[in-house]
């Protein structure tokens, strides 16, 4: 048994079980602390150190399996012990899901509560062993996953790296679109030619066509010298327009004639110049949704969808996040100089829940972060910002007085003690007459 002295705290919203459950413990020299229900037992962790928390699995409004969902969440160092009086397999199956350690049903003997509160100590005790590292997923062409989804995609990959057919790449933002276009680009046999990417969102609409385009000397003021555009930089290899929606209606008319006549215009020449440019557009917008909007041209939509990819958003493929998180934290933690850090089941397990409206792009900003601002070598639930935690309010309210504050605490105590003053005056550490004196004073008697 450990030196150390053990923190329990003790939640029972029955005052004479937690009363019983209380003599108990702290005659195996322990430190308890108790609490009525689930908030209070919050409030009690959020002020208090605390190693052990041994709960009642069936009390008002909030349950057991809520606390320790909570405290798994949060405080994932505390080990949890369960206990009922409903024993079921289906409830010790759930307690142990959602973080408890062990589970022990009313009535139960002196020996089988102590076994449960010295195994929790012994898990304290024992250094955390070495998780053996998640395997990262590459799928083909460099990307990472293996699900269905991602099969799917590999297989269109595969298909359209054969030919130079257009490609219409769809998808929310943040899934990888640039990444896919890359993939048929560097897996083509002109991968040795230039892949240039356009992010047609992001240039002026004056300037779009002089850059896509190019222009010649004196065609304009400034125009010093004669440049060329980008079709004519990407000529033998690939050009990538993303955020095709984002173009005016009059430069997706001269889209649509570079791609019928394989032709470019520099502004301020007379002379069309003919290129062999393969044509990657993308998108996170429905463009059927902007055809009927009157934004984008119709005839544009079907010259560029002759092969059609949808990139799925991450939450429909979520069983590729262990590996795209594994992958995250190798880049980062190499690119930072560190050791690779080790995620935990319980923050893994947040993580594949995450609806991720952000995509894959939101998940590496995450993990870069936390590789970034880790105090150790493991990454655990509790170091996941708040919005990937279960989280239960506590029973603080910061608008209460202090009188406030002390008369409901002095509440709680005498509710938990049946009434009984002079217990009650025992566990808040004063005399009989000064509990009188606050009774009287804060008017609860």
């Amino acid at each position: 048994m450990t030196d150390k002295e053990i923190h329990i705290l003790i939640v029972e919203n029955n005052p004479d079980t937690l009363e019983m459950l209380q003599r108990k413990v702290q005659s195996q020299r322990h430190i308890v602390f108790c609490a009525s229900d689930v908030p209070h037992a919050i409030t009690m962790v959020e002020q208090n150190k605390i190693d052990i928390i041994l709960t009642d699995y069936k009390m008002p409004k909030l349950s057991g399996l809520d606390l320790i969902r909570h405290i798994n969440a949060h405080h994932p160092v505390i080990k949890l012990i369960m206990i009922t009086g409903y024993p079921t397999i289906e409830g010790a199956v759930e307690a142990v899901k959602v973080g408890a350690q062990s589970y022990i049903t009313k009535p139960f003997t002196d020996d089988e509560l102590f076994s449960a509160i010295n195994e929790a100590i012994k898990s304290i005790e024992l250094s955390v062993a070495n998780k053996p590292k998640l395997n990262v997923e590459l799928g083909k062409y460099g990307l990472v996953g293996n699900s269905k989804s991602m099969q799917k995609l590999y297989h269109i990959i595969d298909k359209s790296s054969s030919n130079q057919a257009t490609v219409l790449i769809q998808g929310e933002s943040g899934t990888g679109k640039e990444l896919v276009a890359r993939a048929i680009h560097y897996n083509s046999k002109y991968h040795q030619a230039p892949f240039v990417p356009i992010n047609c969102g992001a240039i002026p609409e004056s300037l779009l066509e002089s850059e896509l385009f190019g222009y010649t000397k004196g065609s304009f003021t400034g125009a010093n010298t004669s440049r060329a555009g980008y079709f004519i930089t990407a000529d033998g290899g690939t050009i990538f327009l993303d955020e095709i929606s984002e173009t005016s209606l009059s430069m997706q008319v001269k889209l649509l004639r570079v791609l019928q006549d394989k032709q470019v215009m520099m502004i301020g020449s007379n002379k069309a110049r003919k290129v062999n440019v393969r044509i990657i557009a993308a998108t996170n917008k429905d463009l059927a949704v902007c055809i009927k909007q009157g934004t984008f041209r119709e005839d544009l939509y079907y010259r560029l969808n002759v092969v059609p990819i949808m990139v799925p958003p991450l939450r429909e493929h979520s069983e590729d996040i262990p590996g795209l998180v594994q992958h995250f934290l190798t880049k980062y933690a190499r690119e930072l100089g560190q050791s690779i850090p080790r995620i935990s089941e319980n923050a893994l397990k947040r993580l594949m829940q995450h609806p991720w409206q952000g995509n894959i792009r939101e998940l590496e900003n995450l993990i870069y972060q936390l590789v970034l601002m880790r105090e150790t070598n493991d990454i655990r639930s509790a170091d996941l910002p708040d919005y990937l935690k279960y989280t239960i309010e506590s029973a603080i309210d910061y608008d209460r007085t202090l009188a406030q504050v002390e008369a409901d605490y002095i509440r709680d105590i005498l509710k938990l003690t049946g009434g009984n003053k002079a217990l009650t005056a025992r566990r808040l550490g004063i005399d009989r007459k000064t509990l009188y004196n606050k009774l009287d004073r804060l008017r609860l008697q």
